[in-house]
């Protein structure tokens, strides 16, 4: 990657966003001489975005504090769609009031990262439902579709994975690449938008924007992609063993999600602090350099500077000094995730195996049975081998709870209601 002049590029290249770009000494000029406006896409497909989206926020985040403009695009009009990209069927077509209801939980977290309002400088939501969804079908075929070559649209890897598995493509989700590709087109003609960024897997849908652009006598666009992540491992960014790690506070506790990071393997630190926090390049040099034990006190700073940003700071200072009397100290926190199951139930008896599906610990009566087979189970820190275990009101400690265990890391709270 070359040096670049443009404090934008050059924060992102430092920092690992970088994976692709299509003029790379163009856009460095552009961002050197103007303020530039950029997007990045956000489909509604759940009622939050996860961390795997958390690199794309960090991009438009950087871009403002750099000085320019970004946009978060919400796809009101591409959610009724779905994008086709290396998905190996179709999504699930959504209603319009679910798509709603979606991109009104999804925005409550931009917030945390990009300062919105008026401003030459200030970051804009956007909603693309706007215009496609006003869209004249037999216009748009003449006036975009026109544009566009079928060869060149099945050439795309997004695309010609999905055929050589002999997997069906609807026609509907074969326009997704079209409406994205003019979706760059509006938003530079009504906002001046030069840039569209994504992730690398999207690479070919962007540059579809930049030819229709072309094609349509905007401005010359640009596309930068960033690498699509895993751990070390191989595992999905944004994907724990429990399930999606949400950013919306209502569908994952700022505990869970400090937890989460807080398990970084050792060799993915210093690259996720980069990414994910805005300490400086030489404090992350120094907390990489750790060795040993010490490394987990550099875990301890990335999953608090990254809860700080999503849940506010002593929303994650409280979860790091959970975490520490739980895991340091061996005493139970209040501040615990925490269930509440009937009176009546807990006087009665629960089965182990349902409350650890309760409690989120399990998704099935089946695994529940494997984690206490494999002796990863403890209730009140004692372990568990009989599956066939009835707790009660009995069980519950001085505090008025009973301690769930799953592992040495996975704790939650059985109140009675």
């Amino acid at each position: 990657m070359s040096a670049f002049k443009s404090e934008f590029l050059r924060t992102l290249s430092e920092r690992g966003y970088i994976h692709q770009i299509s003029d790379e000494t163009g856009l460095d000029d552009l961002f050197a001489k103007e303020t530039v406006t950029a997007y990045i896409g956000f489909d509604p497909t759940a009622p939050s975005l996860h961390a795997g989206g958390l690199i794309q926020i960090m991009m438009l985040h950087w871009m403002q504090k750099t000085g320019h403009r970004p946009i978060a695009l919400m796809g009101g009009g591409t959610g009724m769609v779905g994008d086709p990209s290396f998905k190996d069927e179709a999504r699930k077509l959504m209603t319009l009031d679910t798509i709603a209801s979606n991109i009104n939980s999804i925005k409550q977290v931009f917030s945390n990262y990009l300062t919105f309002g008026d401003g030459p400088k200030d970051a804009l939501m956007v909603d693309n439902g706007e215009w496609l969804r006003q869209l004249n079908y037999l216009d748009f075929l003449r006036d975009v579709g026109a544009h566009f070559s079928v060869n060149r649209m099945l050439s795309f890897d997004s695309v010609k994975l999905r055929l050589d598995r002999q997997q069906s493509l609807s026609f509907l989700e074969f326009n997704y690449m079209v409406l994205q590709a003019y979706d760059f087109v509006e938003l530079n003609k009504r906002y001046g938008c030069r840039l569209q960024m994504g992730g690398s897997d999207q690479w070919g849908n962007i540059v579809n924007g930049i030819d229709l652009g072309h094609k349509m006598g905007t401005p010359q666009l640009f596309a930068l992609t960033s690498p699509l992540l895993t751990t070390a491992s191989g595992a999905k960014m944004g994907k724990s063993l429990s399930g999606a790690v949400w950013l919306n506070p209502d569908m994952l506790s700022a505990y869970d999600f400090w937890q989460y990071w807080r398990n970084t393997e050792d060799a993915d630190v210093e690259r996720f602090l980069k990414l994910y926090t805005t300490l400086p390049l030489p404090e992350i040099a120094k907390l990489a350099a750790l060795g040993g034990s010490e490394i987990n006190e550099a875990k301890k700073v990335l999953a608090t500077e990254i809860t700080a940003v999503l849940h506010g700071r002593a929303a994650a200072e409280q979860a790091a000094e959970t975490a520490r009397k739980t895991f340091e100290e061996g005493s139970v926190s209040d501040d615990l995730p925490t269930v509440t199951v009937p009176q009546s139930t807990l006087e009665a008896g629960v089965g182990i195996l349902s409350l650890f599906v309760t409690a989120g610990l399990a998704t099935s009566n089946g695994e529940a049975r494997r984690h206490i087979q494999g002796g990863a189970v403890k209730v009140n820190d004692r372990p568990v081998s009989d599956e066939r275990l009835q707790l009660t009101a009995a069980d519950l400690a001085d505090n008025g709870a009973i301690k769930l265990s799953l592992g040495k890391k996975k704790h939650v709270l059985v109140r009675a209601a």
